[in-house]
């Protein structure tokens, strides 16, 4: 594709390059199906997110497999009843939806876990914390 670009614009070929690469390959990536009929961009795009999603959010079970190694007192009880929510709530959606995403699912199972493994050592650690005070 050859695209004549005016003096003026000559600071912006870069952007103007970057965009249009962009846009073909988004055209061009996977148009086809076996039987010859072109798949619709809106599919494309919406699998591209059934993949990028997680693996971005695969920082938040991360995040908390790191965090198992520190001490429980930097363990907020608020924060990790929420996170539980809001893996639960995610995995149910994952499962729910059409098709259903592994990914997802996967990830937020894995947060759940960690999630409630942080609490069960934030109610332990708040245990022994009292039973050394009435000690003293």
């Amino acid at each position: 594709m050859n695209v004549e670009i005016p003096p003026l614009a000559q600071g912006c070929k870069q952007e103007l390059s970057t965009a249009l690469n962009r846009t073909a390959v988004l055209n061009f990536v996977v148009r086809e199906r076996p039987t010859g009929e072109e798949i619709p961009r809106e599919l494309l795009l919406r699998s591209l997110q059934h993949f990028w999603g997680p693996v971005v959010n695969w920082g938040l079970p991360l995040a908390a497999i790191n965090d198992m190694k520190k001490s429980p007192e930097i363990i907020s009880g608020r924060m990790t009843f929420a996170l539980c929510l809001y893996s639960l709530l995610f995995m149910r959606f994952a499962y729910k939806v059409q098709p259903r995403n592994w990914l997802l699912f996967a990830c937020h199972l894995t947060n759940e876990s960690c999630q409630l493994i942080q609490g069960g050592r934030l109610i332990q650690h708040n245990m022994q914390k009292e039973k050394a005070l009435k000690q003293q």
